[in-house]
């Protein structure tokens, strides 16, 4: 009981600590200034009446959909005698595998340097400054090249279940056709009315719950933002536009691996070809922010250093490269490329991946033991397979088609790009809903158990891969819910 209460006071005393900075802090002393002039106000309960005045004017559930997004973000205290290390990543052995694939990271980006001749970072010259500053929205028009240029990893380089109750068959969804209990018009009509309820409060617990059956289209966008606390504040934008000024004064080697990434997914992808202007914006001012930093404290992850030229190994010119700690690799644009479809104002597009990303997405490029970490759920992935289709994993096996080889990259992209858009955000829903991404493996055993009729029949790797090409066509819900509640083992 005393350890659960000194972990409480621990987590206490963390979030207090962290929003002290906000500007959330600085409104709430603002009104609690203001409310002094109310006359409704006593100095014998002072206190009390200030607290009344933040409850009754909509403060009050602002700072709790605060603390509600810093306990989903950062884990639970460690033991206080535990070293710092472990609240990073407790495992000694994953510390050591995370520390080697970084090594294996870096040496490529510098060997890339001294191949091209070309710096980290440079200052760009004033008339490169105008020239990108007056084609900022039009990005995808310019055609550098980036021949010489390669990603530093892709999924396969980094290869060598719960009770999800609310996805029950007899619990509506969106994202299924027919129900047995109500009629779907129905269903999506009150499913429609809660959500706007839940906008109107303002509430971030509420609308993650809520999400577990699905987003209406029309709310997805405000449901989101209120899950992820994303409000899109005057000084948000400021921040934006002063990465954006960051970009255009200094031109960075990852700006390269961006414009080839992009180039080479998202470029060439029917959904979201479209938004490749976009997508530089966001990604070239992502590499630039140094508030993702912060996410290292609760990830395995470290964030690489370069030195200033002239002197390499002197700690105290050490910098972070890039700024924000984290080397793009081949497919990364696919995390911010759905997000366009919801979001329009840059600004606002890019809080709402950033926060994505530090809350989900790292998870799925760093070696850990956490439950939604890349390594455990392809543990939960093949387990789920063994469980459920033993002799499909069997046979896929024997044959040297290992399942993992191919559902992997589903899994370390999120399904971008594999599923059609409004499946994918379907299933992202039910990552936020769920905070967690344990639902992208058993989605990836659920397209297995879809197509083993076909695949008990293939009898190499590259004739399984043709079976699993194509996920364009498949719908996420009823997939999930055939698997987890009417699969018999």
């Amino acid at each position: 009981m005393l350890e659960q209460d000194s972990g409480l006071s621990l987590t206490i005393a963390r979030i207090v600590q962290r929003l002290k900075g906000s500007s959330l802090h600085s409104q709430l002393e603002r009104q609690a200034r203001i409310s002094l002039h109310n006359p409704e106000i006593k100095l014998e309960s002072l206190k009390e009446d200030i607290k009344d005045f933040l409850k009754t004017s909509g403060w009050e559930k602002k700072l709790q959909n605060a603390v509600y997004s810093e306990l989903n973000v950062f884990p639970s205290p460690c033991h206080p005698a535990a070293p710092p290390e472990h609240m990073k990543e407790p495992l000694a052995y994953m510390r050591k595998a995370q520390g080697s694939w970084e090594k294996r990271i870096l040496k490529s980006l510098n060997s890339m340097c001294t191949e091209l001749s070309i710096p980290l970072a440079q200052k760009r010259p004033a008339s490169e400054q105008k020239e990108l500053l007056n084609k900022w929205n039009e990005m995808g028009t310019d055609e550098p090249d980036l021949s010489l240029f390669r990603p530093v990893y892709a999924p396969k380089d980094f290869l060598e279940k719960e009770d999800f109750s609310e996805l029950d068959l007899n619990v509506g969804q969106l994202g299924i056709d027919d129900s047995a209990q109500v009629p779907p018009e129905f269903f999506e009509n009150e499913h429609v009315r809660i959500g706007q309820k839940v906008l109107a409060e303002q509430d971030s617990a509420a609308a993650q719950q809520y999400v577990r059956q699905g987003c209406p289209t029309a709310l997805r966008a405000d449901l989101w933002a209120l899950i992820l606390n994303i409000s899109n504040q005057p000084e948000d934008i400021l921040y934006y536009e002063q990465l954006k000024s960051n970009v255009i004064q200094h031109d960075l080697l990852v700006d390269s691996l961006i414009y080839k990434d992009v180039k080479l997914t998202a470029s060439n992808d029917d959904y979201y070809f479209v938004f490749e202007d976009y997508l530089y914006q966001v990604l070239l001012c992502f590499s630039r922010d140094t508030s993702v930093l912060e996410h290292f404290a609760y990830s395995s992850a470290t964030p690489p250093k370069s030195y200033i030229r002239g002197k390499l190994g002197i700690e105290e010119y050490a910098v972070f490269y890039p700024p924000n700690g984290v080397i793009p690799f081949h497919g990364f644009s696919m995390y911010v490329a759905p997000l366009c479809f919801l979001y329009h104002e840059p600004s606002k597009l890019y809080q709402i991946f950033r926060e994505m990303y530090v809350r989900f997405f790292f998870r799925l490029h760093s070696i850990s033991s956490h439950p939604s970490g890349i390594v455990s759920l392809c543990l939960l992935f093949e387990t789920l397979l063994q469980t459920h289709l033993p002799q499909l994993f069997y046979h896929l096996r024997e044959i040297g088609a290992q399942p993992l080889r191919i559902s992997f990259k589903w899994m370390v992209r999120a399904f971008s790009g594999y599923l059609a858009t409004d499946q994918l955000l379907l299933l992202w829903d039910r990552i936020l809903g769920y905070n967690s991404l344990e639902i992208l493996a058993v989605l990836a055993a659920a397209v297995f158990a879809f197509r083993a009729v076909n695949l008990m029949e293939v009898t190499s790797l590259a004739a399984a891969e043709a079976v699993l090409a194509d996920l364009s066509t498949l719908k996420v819900m009823p997939l999930l819910q055939i698997f987890l509640f009417a699969t018999v083992t």
